[in-house]
């Protein structure tokens, strides 16, 4: 009980200091982009707002003051839960996101499991169907891991709702309309953790435990199921938290082609009106959600991996390779 509460304390504060980083980092590169913050807030340099309006505007949100003091107060604001209101939309960025976050959480989830079960299937095949398999299987993942989520989209768009008219080429709000996206978001991320879940497979194929296996008279499906797999699966688990940020990040791209509502598309949105608050709020959501399923994907390894669990009470090196069946 004592090392699970460590274990979360340690969690709890590597989560506000990446917190406190991002937020950081937003507050200065925002101001970097050219343009003024109060002619953002009147709706852009086509409101032709006057240099007293503007001076209004820059003292009622504190735009006058010097930078340190925007910071500070930044800050204060964040660490109370005040995400403040947002430039564009003139609503509290607490109240868009609470909109805008489903969404994306679910395209981000059922991606995150596709691309698992693409690269569990290419790992099965490449291991059970001999060498001209396992060089297929490895040609499409580099291939998948490689190709930009926009050309992904477009060829599945022409072909799956053009050519083929089986899905909607943009977001319905129906299950339909979330396939294509899906797929998008899935196949580079299911290229990478493909990659690494067959080396761990075809490494774990030759060890002692699966000979033994095998020895017994079990199946290839078995020896797969039952042992194979449980140790291919380690380094995947181990990048999934990866793997969610680079959904998360795709999310820009995805919901922007198939007009889909969610944090990537409100992003996009946001930095190109120059509303910090907007900004700021969807960064830190999309790093708080990263720092949860790193964390989760740590006790999911844990689970997996005996020796995770042992490695925390001996403090011991642990070896990352196969682990005994």
């Amino acid at each position: 009980m004592t090392r699970a509460l460590v274990w979360l304390a340690k969690r709890v504060a590597g989560g506000v200091v990446v917190l406190w980083a991002v937020a950081t980092l937003i507050f200065f590169a925002i101001r970097l982009v050219p343009g003024d913050p109060a002619e953002a807030i009147l709706g852009g340099p086509g409101s032709q707002a006057s240099a007293a309006t503007l001076a209004l505007v820059r003292r009622e949100y504190g735009l006058d003051q010097p930078l340190g003091v925007q910071y500070l107060r930044q800050l204060g604001h964040l660490a109370t839960g005040d995400l403040g209101t947002s430039y564009s939309l003139k609503q509290s960025v607490a109240s868009v996101l609470a909109a805008q976050v489903p969404p994306t959480l679910v395209l981000a989830a059922l991606s995150l499991v596709v691309a698992w079960l693409l690269a569990i299937g290419t790992a099965w095949w490449s291991a059970s169907g001999g060498r001209i398999a396992n060089a297929l299987a490895s040609g499409l993942e580099v291939v998948a891991s490689a190709v930009p989520h926009f050309l992904l989209a477009s060829i599945l768009i022409v072909v799956f709702a053009t050519q083929l008219g089986l899905l909607p080429p943009v977001s319905t709000g129906t299950p339909s309309g979330l396939v294509l996206p899906v797929v998008t978001l899935a196949v580079p991320v299911a290229g990478f953790l493909g990659q690494v879940t067959r080396d761990s497979l075809l490494d774990a194929a030759s060890a002692p435990f699966a000979l033994s296996a095998r020895a017994r008279g079990e199946s290839a499906s078995g020896v797969f199921g039952r042992h194979l797999l449980r140790h291919a699966a380690l380094p995947g688990l181990a990048l999934s938290g990866w793997a969610f940020g680079s959904l998360l990040s795709g999310a820009i791209v995805v919901e922007s082609v198939f007009a889909r509502p969610g944090l990537g598309r409100t992003l996009l949105q946001a930095v190109t009106l120059r509303d910090i608050p907007l900004v700021t709020g969807v960064a830190l959501v999309s790093a708080l959600a990263y720092v949860v399923v790193v964390a989760l994907g740590d006790l999911a390894e844990a689970v997996v991996d005996p020796r995770v669990r042992d490695a925390s009470r001996s403090r011991r090196p642990r070896n990352r390779g196969t682990v005994a069946a």
